[in-house]
């Protein structure tokens, strides 16, 4: 059973799928491990400031200009998914023809 189509389709595996709940004991890059931990505080787990840690973190593998866009496209992402929750869309199980999730 494929966990998340749209990821699939993206190019990563089912294995690399299932290390994203516990990404930090995984084996996935450093990198993808530092934005996925940035992801989080974006999305208000904790709230307030990045701390000097994460950005020191984020450093390691990011120039500045790239830190402020990654965090632009996961606040783009993180209300298109609160947008989508809103509605009831399933965008893994659309089909063509498909009603919209208001359609009664």
């Amino acid at each position: 059973m494929v966990k998340s189509a749209s990821l699939v389709r993206t190019g990563l595996t089912e294995e690399m799928v299932d290390q994203l709940s516990d990404y930090e004991a995984s084996d996935l890059p450093e990198s993808w491990k530092a934005a996925l931990c940035f992801s989080e505080h974006l999305s208000g787990s904790p709230k307030g400031p990045l701390s000097d840690e994460l950005h020191g973190r984020l450093s390691d593998h990011f120039s500045d200009v790239e830190i402020l866009r990654l965090g632009a496209l996961l606040s783009v992402g993180s209300g298109w998914q609160r947008m989508i929750e809103a509605f009831g869309i399933r965008p893994d199980h659309y089909q063509t023809g498909q009603s919209g999730p208001w359609a009664k």
